[in-house]
């Protein structure tokens, strides 16, 4: 019943009293029946909408047809049990008139002009079966969309068919709730649970993306900078255009699922109001089935029917937030505690006076490379090469592991707490620690005064001001390196030509005092297409030639489309790191090189097929003997590949590890 019909009840009685209202009424031009206030009923099958306004009525009568149909307060049918009912409660329904004098002629109410026809331009009323399909098409659709956001797991590797074959506790708890509720509260119940509903799908997939990559959810306190730095990988990656269009297509579909989900809850909410009789034995059926199935533990397969999991999500999230606000007291006290802070300079780092100490980091090296038999064979044959060739330069080695605080990202992280001997596993964290006093291994080579301690750090490509923190004399970031040659996707300079240039800037000139450097070789980061490869160290020049290795590569588009082709590029992307690194060690080592090398974390989950370990492998190469001597306690494997069952330290205890060994009591 809209307004319009409420209206004409009241101004258009006769003076002998109020007419009753009948079901029949004159034929209008069209064919259907005209009602006696002068407005049409829709044919039968066609879709109407309930007036906002009007009161919600659950009983009805049956109609002539057998459907039963809701029995307006003054005494008008509504569309039949089953159909969508759809009138604007603003606009009068002037679509339809009484019969004219002519007897066919449609004579439109007085003062009335232009009128336009009810429902989608006239549409559902010149298509009646058309549009009672569409509507019931989307009647469905709302229902999946609803089960699909409620059932949703956040992990990729969770979704399965019989993922959404549950019974979701919060959304039968949910429609007992709407039922309940008085008309107005329940409009604002069911758009802010739609939105909600949303916010947490979104969610979903975002942890989705954060398991693919870190292997760990979504941190809603400590990860947002985290955003702005996967915009800026996608631009390094795929250029202005692809992180631009990525940025504008994510933000589309944010919109798109609070909307959509909002507008299926509003849409399911009405139709359970309309049939709330069966909504609410079906409400109540489900409820029991849920008890019966937690209680005796129902599974299809090893997914149990009854479900609480968006609860258990959320609980997850707020201790997770929790946690994230206590940690920057916790951390604050562990920081506090340093066990060389009072050790004077000249007993710091005995053991390695005299020597050029170089601490390398190869970007996403992690125990995968080894361990993984699709990997294995080759990355074995590459470290034993770099071994033997090593040995014959006179140089020995010994290998273990270390434990990463981060897999899959977060270089600076790992790299960090490596230096620092904290364990830096956020943001919140880096961020605390590169604004403190907190003496890092690169500022104790400093402090002794022994050391000309310098960065190569190719991955950087503009400001860093935590660099000063590291307490480096001289950083060469990638546009201090002299190379004229081509980015490898994210990679601006090939570990080949940082380790030349490393030679050429700092290692190579005559009469300076020993270094202590801190070098990263970024060619095996993310996405590992296309590559560098090995190529005469002489040929190297200004980088120009890596202009033609580069069409040489292949394209990360074509790679990143099967998983194994991303495997195999990873695997080839480290053993042109492991080369570069130990052919310089070769070709401009001497009997004071004393090289520390160790991977910063594992690679994504695409690479390490699921597996959340954070071993990477670390090594110390050196020529003269008494240097690997103090480390024999360690237990290492000989050689540059660590034994499976070699030692395995948390990264954040080598500084310590390392500093008393070559101590004065080491």
């Amino acid at each position: 019943m809209s307004l319009f019909t409420r209206s004409q009840q009241q101004s258009g009685t006769t003076g002998s009293g109020a007419e009753p209202d009948t079901d029949t009424g004159t034929t209008g031009p069209d064919g259907a029946a005209a009602e006696p206030d002068g407005s049409d009923t829709a044919p039968a099958g066609a879709d109407t909408q309930a007036d906002a306004a009007e009161p919600d009525t659950d009983t009805g009568t049956a109609s002539p047809d057998g459907d039963t149909g809701t029995t307006e307060p003054d005494g008008s049918d509504t569309a039949p049990a089953g159909a969508d009912t759809q009138a604007d409660a603003a606009e009068p329904d002037t679509g339809t008139g009484t019969t004219g004098p002519n007897g066919g002629a449609d004579a439109r109410s007085a003062g009335v002009s232009g009128a336009t026809r009810p429902g989608w331009f006239g549409w559902r009323r010149r298509y009646p079966r058309a549009a009672r399909g569409v509507s019931v098409g989307t009647t469905v659709l709302a229902g999946v969309l609803v089960v699909v956001a409620l059932l949703l797991p956040n992990r990729i590797e969770r979704i399965e068919f019989a993922s959404f074959l549950r019974i979701p506790a919060e959304g039968v708890l949910l429609a007992g709730l709407l039922l309940a509720l008085p008309p107005r509260p329940r409009r604002i119940m069911a758009v802010v649970s739609g939105v909600f509903l949303g916010l947490v799908t979104v969610l979903k997939c975002v942890d989705m993306g954060f398991y693919q990559v870190l292997a760990r959810p979504f941190d809603l306190v400590l990860d947002w900078i985290l955003i702005g730095n996967g915009t800026e990988f996608l631009r390094e990656t795929f250029g202005r255009t692809g992180q631009v269009l990525a940025v504008i297509g994510v933000i589309v579909l944010l919109v798109a699922v609070l909307v959509l989900t909002t507008l299926a809850v509003v849409r399911l909410t009405n139709l359970m109001v309309r049939h709330r009789p069966v909504a609410a034995r079906t409400t109540l059926v489900l409820g029991t089935a849920w008890i019966t199935c937690m209680t005796l533990g129902v599974q299809v397969g090893t997914v149990p029917i009854a479900t609480k999991g968006n609860a258990e999500f959320l609980g997850n999230r707020v201790d997770q937030v929790r946690a994230g606000l206590k940690d920057a007291r916790v951390f604050q006290k562990q920081a506090a505690v340093d066990a060389f802070a009072k050790t004077p300079p000249d007993q710091l780092l005995t053991g390695l006076r005299g020597k050029d100490v170089l601490f390398t980091f190869i970007e996403s090296y992690g125990r995968v490379a080894i361990d993984d038999p699709a990997m294995a064979k080759q990355t074995d044959a590459v470290l034993k090469e770099g071994t033997g060739r090593l040995k014959a330069a006179g140089f020995e080695s010994r290998s273990g592991w270390l434990q990463s605080p981060v897999t899959g990202a977060g270089s600076w992280l790992a790299h960090s707490t490596f230096l620092s001997g904290l364990w830096i596993k956020n943001q919140q964290r880096y961020r605390s620690l590169t604004t403190s006093d907190r003496m890092t291994l690169t500022k104790y080579f400093g402090k002794t005064g022994a050391w000309r301690t310098v960065g190569i750090v190719p991955g950087v490509r503009r400001a860093w001001p935590e660099g000063k923190y590291f307490g480096l004399d001289h950083i060469y970031d990638s546009e201090h390196l002299g190379y004229q040659g081509p980015y490898f996707s994210w990679t601006p300079v090939p570990d080949q030509f940082s380790m030349e240039a490393f030679q050429r800037l700092e290692h190579g000139k005559k009469d300076r005092e020993p270094i202590m450097a801190e070098i990263i070789l970024a060619s095996s980061h993310n996405p590992w297409s296309p590559i560098a490869h090995m190529i005469d160290w002489d040929d190297l020049g200004d980088g120009s030639v890596f202009h033609r290795i580069k069409k040489e590569g292949t394209n990360p588009t074509e790679v990143w489309k099967d998983p194994e082709k991303v495997r195999a590029e990873y695997r080839k992307a480290i053993e042109y790191s492991i080369r570069s690194l130990t052919e310089w060690v070769e070709r401009y080592g001497d009997d004071d090189t004393v090289l520390v090398f160790l991977g910063d974390h594992q690679p994504v989950p695409t690479v390490t097929a699921g597996d959340t370990g954070k071993d990477v492998p670390v090594t110390i190469v050196a020529h003269d003997k008494k240097v690997l001597d103090r480390v024999a306690d360690w237990g290492w494997t000989d050689g540059l590949k660590p034994a499976p069952d070699a030692p395995r330290w948390g990264m954040d205890t080598f500084r310590d590890r390392f500093m008393t060994a070559y101590g004065p009591q080491g």
